[in-house]
């Protein structure tokens, strides 16, 4: 039986946004019961078939790699962004300061050393889309999550994501504690399965060569870490 391949796909997001949560209903199927804090980073892995249904189908593994969003961690982060593959960013929909904090955190990706100097998750001054999108073109997937707590009114006026709109990625908007909003045949498990394609073509069917943060990753060594590396404390 010939190996699998597999893709690194980064979740990152401010901290308490629901990424844990989202990462585990997306990889298991199921809600998770009981959400916690991540401490370094948590890895989840699940099957997918790429081009399903085509002569092309052939099945790789996707590895989650959930990062824990403390941002008393900020320094030591980039250990485990290389190397990656795809992004998908997550924020709140009850907290409008964790989206504006996405676009920091794909500056925070693409830093070579994982500090993006004197600018902190605080500030959402610092981005220049032209420049991201020419130095990177990992597919990137938006996720909104607790929809549960969103006004319907202001919801139903709410435009999508200005950050994926800036970067043509596809936005989710979910409550992760429900398993209908990734049930099969949903337009969230087509654009997720979409996602997943897009990484995998990128990684291994694309003309273009490798990422940008592949190409300067390859001098880099990967940590490697159980299927498992966290600490539960709190909901991440």
């Amino acid at each position: 039986m010939s190996a699998i391949d597999r893709v690194r796909i980064m979740v990152l997001g401010d901290s308490g946004v629901g990424k844990t949560s989202f990462v585990y209903l997306a990889a298991q199927g199921e809600p998770l019961k009981s959400p916690s804090w991540t401490v370094g980073c948590s890895v989840e892995v699940k099957l997918h078939e790429y081009k399903e249904g085509t002569p092309e189908q052939t099945t790789y593994f996707v590895e989650y790699w959930d990062v824990g969003g403390s941002h008393n961690h900020r320094n030591t982060r980039h250990v485990f962004y290389h190397p990656c593959h795809g992004v998908i960013l997550v924020h709140d929909l009850t907290n409008r300061k964790s989206e504006d904090h996405l676009r920091l955190w794909l500056e925070e990706l693409l830093s070579r050393d994982g500090n993006i100097g004197n600018t902190s998750l605080n500030s959402a001054d610092v981005w220049d889309t032209e420049n991201f999108l020419g130095a990177t073109q990992m597919p990137i997937l938006v996720i909104g999550t607790k929809l549960d707590l969103v006004d319907d009114k202001k919801f139903k006026s709410r435009s999508s994501s200005q950050l994926a709109e800036q970067l043509g990625a596809d936005e989710i908007v979910l409550d992760s504690r429900q398993m209908r909003y990734l049930a099969a045949g949903t337009s969230n498990a087509v654009k997720l399965t979409r996602f997943y394609d897009k990484v995998i073509e990128k990684r291994y069917h694309s003309k273009s060569g490798n990422s940008y943060l592949e190409r300067f990753s390859n001098n880099i060594i990967s940590p490697v870490l159980p299927s498992k590396f966290y600490s539960p404390t709190h909901q991440d």
